[in-house]
């Protein structure tokens, strides 16, 4: 049995069918509050846009509701879609954030959209999209930086607070430049498993040291359903399967109540292509799942584990946390650490 890393949430907001926002924001902020008993590392937000079902499209302001709300646990972007945004807005957003929360904000940065493409045009500044990414991510670097003499644009709050930036990805761009500017790395496992090995591989062996950080720092997102037995995983799964086959329809991305089967709301081709979105996913007791994740951490290198965790009933979803920890603690703590 190996060590597991330092375990990490990754929150969409998702609203349940009939809850207003109000209530999934009091949810959410629930779910941050029980991780940080537990001893969960980071809870970080992800920016998502015309997304009905998703209310984190004002993701600082979550970080800052969320941050306000807990002590001691790292509270972050999974991350903002620097396309969408002016670098000096993020970093005087993020800046403003660090000078509230010292020492607990997470930037993680990711260059796509995270919306369909005709709500990303009305987003993105003219004539800028991903290919300014590394250009951007570079300027953030700068703006959050140590004030240099006669430097004309200044985030003000923001310079010198170097809030830790993170690169997002989900496929090998964000790891190469991430490894080339020596930033850590957080593989989106949960929606886009098919290159999680090589691009993991590609950022560790690239890797150059930075003020940053010195070595390399690779996080992996996955799905997980944990629950008392995996039968009852297996029903609880059925919320994420309901959503994720929303998406690949177009329609509204409501969190529906689980179901006994799905035989008969997905054809062949639609279950093959759900199950691949969620090829990463544990689920089970904490036996279960800690088999599961020797298995998947047997050829692979990370320092962090971050969950996205689907269930339907917040109290359900809390418990989902103790599960979590319980799988944890079965190993020797991780001694990676970053920030």
């Amino acid at each position: 049995m190996t060590n597991l890393p330092d375990f990490s949430l990754l929150e969409l907001a998702s609203v349940r069918e009939g809850d207003s926002v109000s209530t999934t924001l009091k949810n959410s902020v629930a779910y941050a509050q029980h991780a940080e008993t537990l001893g969960f590392k980071r809870f970080w937000l992800a920016e998502h846009h015309n997304m009905e079902g998703i209310s984190s499209s004002a993701t600082s302001v979550l970080v800052g509701h969320i941050a306000g709300r807990t002590n001691t646990i790292r509270v972050g972007s999974g991350g903002v879609m620097l396309p969408n945004h002016p670098p000096l807005v993020v970093a005087e957003q993020f800046g403003t954030l660090e000078c509230l929360y010292p020492g607990r904000i997470d930037l993680g940065l990711g260059r796509a959209p995270g919306t369909d493409p005709i709500t990303a045009r009305a987003l993105r500044r003219e004539g800028l999209g991903a290919e300014q990414f590394p250009e951007d991510v570079a300027r953030l670097q700068s703006l959050l930086g140590p004030l240099q003499p006669g430097q004309p644009v200044k985030a003000i709050p923001g310079a010198g607070t170097e809030v830790p930036i993170w690169l997002l990805g989900s496929s090998l761009f964000s790891a190469q430049l991430a490894a080339a500017r020596g930033l850590p790395y957080a593989f989106a496992g949960h929606f886009a498993p098919r290159l999680y090995r090589e691009a993991l591989r590609v950022y560790r062996d690239n890797f150059q040291p930075s003020p940053q950080l010195n070595r390399p720092y690779a996080m992996l997102a996955i799905p997980a359903i944990p629950a008392d037995s995996l039968d009852q995983a297996k029903f609880l799964a059925t919320t994420s399967y309901q959503r994720i086959l929303s998406l690949f329809r177009g329609q509204p991305l409501w969190m529906k109540p689980p179901i006994e089967s799905m035989d008969g709301l997905w054809n062949a081709g639609e279950k093959l292509s759900v199950l691949d979105f969620l090829a990463l996913q544990v689920m089970g007791n904490a036996d279960d799942i800690r088999h599961q994740l020797d298995n998947l951490l047997a050829d692979i290198n990370v320092d962090e584990l971050m969950f996205t965790v689907d269930i339907y009933d917040p109290a359900q979803r809390r418990h989902a946390l103790d599960i979590l920890a319980q799988t944890r603690d079965q190993s020797t703590p991780s001694m990676a650490s970053i920030n």
